[in-house]
This record gives C-alpha cells, sequence and structure tokens, in this order.
C-alpha cells in the first residue's frame, strides 16, 4: 500500500491506527511530534535492546510501507518513522560482466610489458600468470563486501570493475554502489571489513608462492628498472622465502610475474585500509568512532598524507582523493546500536593489518 501526502485523514490513521502501536510494543513513548505528513518522531526509551527492536520494528512495519530510523539526543531515545521504503539496487549484470570482461582484457595487456623480449609462449604465460592472480584478489576482495552485504539485508550494487590499459596494473580496482545505508554500525564494519580480509586470504598464499618462483639477482648498474616498495609484511614474507632482508648489498629479488600481481594486491588492501573517508578502513574507523570521530581522523590522514609527499609524491593525489571524497557521509539506520566488544576486536585487527601492509613508498624508479 503507498500514500499520498494529500491524503491528510488517511495518513493520520496510519499513524495511529498501524505505526504507533508497533512502535509501542518495544518503545516507552514520552512525546510524539509530526514532521510533515510523512514521518513521525518518538521521544523516549527502549524496552529490549536496541539491535534486536530495530529488527522487530523493520519487519513489522515493512508492509505499512514504513521504515524506522533509531537515533539518540541526550540521555533519550528517538525513532523516527518514515513513510515509504528503502531504495532497491538495480542489480546491472550485463554492464558488471562487460566491465568485468573488459578489465580482465586490461590487466592482461598490463603483464604483457614486463616479458616483452622474451619468447611469445614465455610473454603470454607471464601475462596469464600476473593477470588471473590479480583478478583473483581483487575479485575476492569486492565479493566479500558483497556477500556479507547482501547477507545482512543491505541494499548494494554488483561490483563495477574498473579497466585502465594505460596504468602499471591494467586496472583501478572496483567499486560497489551501497544504494541504502547500512542497518546499524556493527553491520557496517563487517561489511567493510569483509573485503580486506577476503582479499588477503588470496593475497598471501598466491603472493608467498610467487616469491617461491622468483629469484634474487644483483641489481642492474645503471638503472632503468622499478622497485616495488616494503610494508613490514612483504619484508617479513621475503625474509622467510629468501633467507635475508632484501634489498641489500645490491641485491634484489626479480619478481615472478605471480609474485608482481600478488605484491600489487597487497598494496592494494593497505590503500584500502588508510582509515579516512569512504575508503574500507574510512568505513571501519567511522563505524567504530562515530561521524564526529571518524571526520576528525579523515582530516589527520588528510595532513598526513601531505606531508609524506616528502617520500613519495603519489601521496598528493590519495589526499586530494580522500579530500573530495571525504564530503560524502553514510550514517547508519540506527546509531543507538553500537559495536560490540568483538567488533572492536575486529577493528584492531584491521588496524593492525594496514599498519603490517602500508607501503610509505610503493614504488621508486632507479635511473
Amino acid at each position: 500500500m503507498t500514500f499520498d501526502p494529500s491524503m491528510g485523514v488517511a495518513i493520520a490513521q496510519v499513524w495511529t491506527d498501524e505505526i504507533t502501536p508497533v512502535v509501542a510494543e518495544v518503545f516507552n513513548i514520552y512525546d510524539m511530534t509530526l514532521l510533515g505528513t510523512d514521518r513521525v518522531r518518538f521521544r523516549g526509551r527502549l524496552m529490549m535492546d536496541s539491535e534486536h527492536a530495530y529488527s522487530y520494528l523493520y519487519r513489522r512495519l515493512r508492509h505499512v510501507p514504513a521504515v524506522p530510523l533509531f537515533r539518540k539526543e541526550g540521555e533519550d531515545h528517538v525513532i523516527i518513522v518514515a513513510l515509504g521504503e528503502l531504495p532497491r539496487a538495480k542489480q546491472r549484470v550485463g554492464l558488471a560482466l562487460v566491465l568485468f570482461g573488459l578489465t580482465v582484457l586490461s590487466v592482461f595487456w598490463a603483464g604483457l610489458w614486463p616479458s616483452l623480449g622474451k619468447p611469445w609462449p614465455q610473454v603470454v604465460m607471464d601475462a596469464l600468470f600476473f593477470s588471473v592472480t590479480l583478478i583473483v584478489i581483487l575479485g575476492a576482495h569486492e565479493m566479500g563486501h558483497y556477500i556479507v552485504g547482501r547477507f545482512y539485508g543491505t541494499e548494494m550494487s554488483l561490483p563495477y570493475f574498473i579497466p585502465m590499459p594505460l596504468f602499471l596494473f591494467g586496472t583501478m580496482g572496483a567499486f560497489i554502489r551501497m544504494v541504502a545505508p547500512p542497518r546499524n554500525r556493527r553491520q557496517w564494519l563487517h561489511i567493510a571489513a569483509a573485503g580486506p580480509l577476503a582479499g588477503l586470504v588470496f593475497a598471501l598464499p598466491l603472493t608467498f608462492l610467487g616469491l617461491l618462483l622468483s629469484h634474487v639477482e644483483p641489481l642492474p648498474p645503471h638503472g632503468g628498472y622499478i622497485i616495488e616498495g616494503n610494508s613490514l609484511l612483504y619484508l617479513l614474507m621475503k625474509f622467510i622465502v629468501f633467507g635475508k632482508w632484501l634489498p641489500s648489498h645490491g641485491e634484489d629479488v626479480f619478481l615472478h610475474p605471480m609474485a608482481w600481481a600478488g605484491w600489487a594486491g597487497l598494496l592494494v588492501t593497505a590503500l584500502n585500509l588508510i582509515p579516512a573517508a569512504q575508503l574500507d578502513g574510512g568505513h571501519v574507523a567511522r563505524a567504530l568512532l562515530g561521524p564526529r570521530g571518524g571526520r576528525i581522523l579523515t582530516y589527520v590522514i588528510i595532513v598526513a598524507l601531505l606531508v609524506m609527499t616528502v617520500w613519495w609524491t603519489g601521496w598528493g593525489l590519495w589526499a586530494l582523493i580522500i579530500f573530495l571524497f571525504s564530503r560524502y557521509e553514510v550514517e547508519p539506520l540506527d546509531t543507538i546500536t553500537e559495536p560490540s566488544a568483538t567488533d572492536k576486536v575486529l577493528a584492531a585487527v584491521m588496524l593492525i593489518i594496514f599498519v603490517l601492509l602500508f607501503t610509505p613508498v610503493p614504488l621508486k624508479t632507479v635511473g
């Protein structure tokens, strides 16, 4: 059933007969204020756990249709009920498949260049090692977000990959559009953390395997090459495989294409875990700290990145990207429910992963 705002009497009857009695089942109502004809504000105290209360109200009001919002004002709880439904995500399967296919070709193209000069069968094989490894890592990352989001019933689009043939890795990653807000801060944190964790499930073993296929050689004396940056975790992985810290004594590991793609996957994960704006780490931070704490942390990160341009100029671009996206904020439907102790442990784990993966100078051109 839908309602026209011009139906004054009918709308009032909906509030009286269908909405207020349901709210009263979970909420001790102090007062009620009409906010126009399409929403009402109840002030009072919840009579049960906020997470369960929200699920109950959301389910009971869907037939109206109406959507509850849980807020807190001082010591009081506030429930705002708005007529209508949450927006539904349009699953553009065709567009997602086309972009995925173009990205596969783009990444394969990027994988050809480092091996040019070798026999063509070897060039193609190297490109396959690189492209399959990187696509698996990026795909797992995005599907981690998508599967957990859909599990919680959050309306979100399919992953849309971004082909970029002229870019070093052949892609700028992928994005998922969250059409409707997450249910609460707990679910928001889980959805944000799921992507990096799912990506790491594949990135870590594939990078190890790639390093086992790589070899250590003296660095060319006249330059003309690119050195990948070291994170703490990547440095340790090389030590485990080769038994020494690299680069050192004029030597470094010459990466197999699988190792190169694995390193790129680890770098993408680290960049996504920067705790700012709309990055995965930013969503984790806002889910944990709330909007004000997340906003302050974003500004601190922007300043820190600008300072770090002394070591790598690319951080200036990242500071600009984060600043532009910092204007877009997500607020859960239920802001009363706070992260549990387990959620806080998960957030701490994501911070530790970020520290281990962060690469101060991702790429360095020599000569």
